[in-house]
């Protein structure tokens, strides 16, 4: 369960660096979500899921 609190730790910390050191792309960006296809959303959610997992083995193996 540890493990699990530090990833969202790690998470907190990446997204809190986003907001703290480029706050004008972040809105640039959240204006431009509504015109990228949802589809697209989709598949680049997958991407980054299976990544994060495929990283997350490579680091336990």
């Amino acid at each position: 369960m540890s493990d699990f609190f530090t990833g969202v730790a790690f998470f907190l910390i990446i997204e809190g660096l986003v907001y703290a050191l480029a706050p004008r792309f972040l809105v640039t960006m959240a204006r431009l979500l509504p015109s990228i296809p949802e589809q697209q959303l989709r598949l680049s959610g997958l991407v980054a899921i299976a990544a994060g997992v495929g990283l997350v083995w490579l680091i336990r193996a």
